[in-house]
């Protein structure tokens, strides 16, 4: 099975409660909830701590699971998700950020399709870089990939270096921009949840360093489109509401 989960939190540092902030006239979370429901899941769940979310949820007629308010990831909320929903270790959850309402099933169908081999333990997307501001900003998380599209190493470092002076148009080539949406077999998910913050991590405040530091694989697929995510009150007044 392919189970979609969305942690959604209250207490966001930035932008509190924004899960059930007003896109045209619906909250945040069921803009993402419903374009879910458009991919090829068997079944999804929002995954949250708090009691307004979990009403907000049931008020238009989607499943929610209430999990611990302790976790520090999204992943980690996922995980308990999937514990408490008994999945098999064979099951695919996939990840889905509770801040992007504007997120397609195309790239959630893109990323669960890497499953189809059997040997990919997670999945994630990244898409070229098209701007050398994109390249040089800490905010956007950059990603190396083998020639068989597997994870080398993901920084906010403008990675790979660009070793010739470039002109002011130049458009680095060969990098990528990490987009946020993660798959995994449920028995990796529980593994990986389990590690201890690794050194890379803690350097770079990036999780999927743990998991590479630890010998697990990141599949990569190549995609074009970045769904916009909202992050604080700004990013929602950007957009058209």
């Amino acid at each position: 099975m392919v189970i979609g989960i969305i942690p959604a939190r209250y207490t966001s540092t930035r932008f509190p409660g924004k899960s059930l902030a007003l896109i045209q006239s619906k909250p945040m979370i069921q803009h993402v909830f419903e374009r879910c429901k458009e991919a090829d899941l068997d079944d999804l769940f929002v995954a949250t701590d708090d009691e307004r979310i979990k009403n907000c949820v049931k008020s238009f007629g989607g499943k929610v699971i209430m999990t611990n308010t302790n976790h520090l990831s999204g992943t980690d909320r996922c995980a308990e998700a999937a514990r408490l929903l008994q999945l098999n270790h064979s099951d695919l959850v996939v990840n889905i950020q509770g801040d992007e309402p504007f997120i397609r099933k195309e790239e959630i169908n893109l990323l669960t399709h890497l499953f189809q081999k059997k040997t990919v333990q997670i999945a994630t997307l990244v898409k070229p870089i098209s701007t050398e501001e994109e390249y040089h900003n800490p905010n956007k998380v950059k990603a190396v990939i083998t020639n068989s599209q597997q994870a080398l190493y993901f920084s906010r470092a403008p990675i790979p270096y660009q070793n010739i002076v470039r002109g002011d148009n130049y458009r680095p080539l060969l990098a990528y921009k990490h987009i946020g949406i993660y798959a995994y077999s449920n028995d990796t998910l529980q593994k990986i949840t389990k590690l201890p913050v690794s050194k890379l991590e803690e350097t770079e405040k990036l999780e999927q360093l743990r998991w590479l530091e630890n010998g697990f694989t990141i599949s990569v697929e190549i995609c074009h489109y970045e769904s916009v995510a909202i992050d604080t009150p700004e990013d929602l007044k950007s957009i058209d509401n």
